[in-house]
């Protein structure tokens, strides 16, 4: 009982050993990531179309959930660029930004995430997270970090634009450029310029200057406190807000709210497949920052577990006035790189952001949104990574063609098709490839007990014998191919007297590619020749026989190719075949 409990409340396996040395390090990592983490939540808050005190919200009891269930002791769950950009593109097809219906759908999104989270860890299926394949994330990424930074382009400029693929806001920002604020502008490029040049820049100098490589290192990634100071101050100073310049303005003191998501038959129907995109998306990229952190430390993540967590922070978040979350590469890096111990840097990171909210608040009320928009543009530009083309092209076209599909399909026709798409993409890809499995027909290496393609080794041959080595699993989209290999090549050879399936690669054979053996043997039988295995794993031997394949089978199965060599090559020295 108290080993199932440990195990789902990773919180009862470290706090009895918290002493004062991990306590002291966590709180230094929880204040420079909150530090870091006031004008990050906010920036993914208009990102995502909700009022700024969301993203603060969706900061704090997600974080405190995440810490008492998740596994990873570094990772710092919370709003971020893919996942604000899918509450947008989700949210907006069922309601209008700024009304309540629009932060209504918000929360029920992140419930709806949550509650899918938690079902998935329930059930142990984390693997599911498997079937989007890593061409298919880069391509998402890519895209998503272009659509971000053209979608932020409108508070850089001071103008309106909508629209949630590349097309559309292009179009709807080329149509109101005569609107232009050139003040936002300067602010924009301003701040853009700072962070870009903070993040290439300020760490040599910073260590130039004499400062420690860990104190360079944080005041790098803090970059954007800087740029939000500067100009808040320019736009207070000034009374740049009378001249257009969009500010956040006034935000609501106080700890987040208790909210209730929307519990409308339409709204959780249009909301649920989004919903599920977002859990998909964000435990990948959650899952994957948390063990390249924990690697570090000799850590260890359970997937299942993560699962739990996180969908226990967006239930948070969804009850709290925020928005999905997930785990943060930044902010987890941050947090890892100050030092953080334990997960109880989490906690002090969300009492130190509740603080803000409580306190802080009027602070921001001069921050122009433009700032805000630099700050995520330099951060999703991160992201953009187009030389995926160039490698999978190199290495794999039809790599190349998932990568190219989910890019072109997600900036032109929304995230949620350019994702199912790629997806599709790489299911069907996979299929095609399994269905047309590599066979090699195998011959002896002279003088050895191994066995080589005769395509590109020189080995020794039996006319008799046809060693076939079958380098997949074998299933209802490639048995039949399987059966028309052997159809085909036995009846190229009148003196094969046996046919010998190596199945040191085979790792399971389905219903359908029982009965392919099953007519194969048949076939084989009526013509004289024999059906022999070879080297069969233990789980398909196992499975076969479980039916009547093995005892009608028309051969043999032998422990070893060389062994089936031995036994049914008549010649003790086999010819050499020379390598084609």
């Amino acid at each position: 009982m108290i080993r199932s409990l440990r195990r789902h409340v990773p919180l009862l396996d470290w706090a009895p050993a918290y002493d004062r040395t991990a306590f002291s390090n966590d709180m230094i990592a929880a204040l420079v990531v909150t530090i870091m983490l006031i004008p990050q939540s906010l920036a993914y808050a208009l990102l995502a179309g909700l009022p700024p005190e969301a993203g603060i919200y969706a900061s704090i009891a997600p974080i405190v959930l995440y810490a008492i269930f998740g596994t990873s002791r570094a990772l710092t769950v919370g709003p971020v660029a893919v996942v604000s950009l899918l509450t947008a593109s989700a949210v907006g097809q069922v309601a209008d930004q700024g009304t309540a219906g629009y932060a209504v759908a918000a929360l029920t999104l992140a419930v709806l995430s949550g509650g899918f989270l938690l079902l998935m860890g329930v059930l142990r299926l984390g693997f599911l997270a498997n079937f989007l394949s890593h061409p298919v994330i880069a391509g998402f990424i890519t895209a998503s970090g272009i659509l971000i930074a053209a979608s932020q382009l409108k508070h850089i400029l001071g103008i309106p634009a909508e629209g949630h693929t590349l097309p559309e806001l292009v179009l709807s920002l080329g149509a109101h450029l005569d609107r232009i604020n050139w003040i936002t502008v300067a602010l924009g490029l301003a701040a853009t310029g700072f962070l870009f040049w903070a993040r290439a820049h300020l760490k040599p100098l910073l260590r130039a200057m004499g400062a420690p490589a860990p104190l360079a290192d944080i005041l790098t990634k803090a970059g954007p406190v800087a740029a939000v100071v500067a100009t808040t101050l320019a736009v207070w100073g000034l009374g740049l807000d009378q001249r257009g310049v969009a500010i956040v303005g006034t935000v609501p003191q106080g700890l987040p709210p208790l909210t209730l998501p929307g519990l409308s038959p339409d709204l959780l129907r249009a909301l649920v497949l989004p919903a599920i995109l977002i859990s998909v998306i964000g435990f990948v990229e959650s899952v994957s920052v948390a063990q390249t952190l924990a690697a570090k430390k000799r850590q260890r993540i359970d997937p299942d577990q993560e699962l739990i967590g996180l969908g226990a922070a967006n239930l948070g978040a969804g009850f709290t006035g925020g928005f999905p979350v997930t785990g943060g590469f930044s902010r987890s890096v941050v947090n890892f790189d100050a030092g953080a111990e334990t997960p109880a840097a989490g906690i002090f990171t969300a009492l130190g952001l509740a603080i803000a909210a409580v306190a802080l608040t009027p602070l921001v009320h001069y921050l122009p949104k433009a700032t805000l928009a630099a700050t995520i543009i330099v951060a999703v530009l991160s992201l953009v990574d187009l030389s995926i083309l160039k490698k999978t092209w190199g290495y794999a076209r039809a790599d190349f063609a998932a990568v190219a599909v989910t890019i072109v399909l997600t900036l032109g026709l929304g995230v949620e098709i350019g994702v199912a798409a790629g997806v599709a993409l790489s299911v069907l890809l996979h299929l095609y490839r399994t269905s047309r499995p590599h066979v090699a027909e195998l011959g002896r290496v002279p003088g050895t007990e191994h066995f080589r393609n005769i395509h590109r080794h020189s080995v020794e041959t039996d006319p008799t014998l046809v060693s076939l080595r079958v380098d997949e699993s074998l299933y209802f989209a490639n048995a039949r191919f399987l059966e028309d290999l052997i159809q085909k090549r036995v009846t190229e050879g009148c003196d094969i007297r046996n046919v010998v399936l190596m199945f040191s690669a085979v790792n399971e054979v389905d219903y359908s590619a029982l009965e392919s053996l099953e007519a194969i043997n048949l076939r084989l039988r009526d013509m004289g020749v024999g059906l022999h295995l070879s080297e069969v794993k233990g789980p398909v031997m196992d499975r076969l026989h479980r039916s009547e394949f093995l005892t009608a089978l028309n051969g043999q199965v032998f422990l070893s190719q060389y062994e089936a060599w031995t036994r049914l090559a008549p010649s003790s020295a086999p010819a050499a075949a020379s390598a084609i």
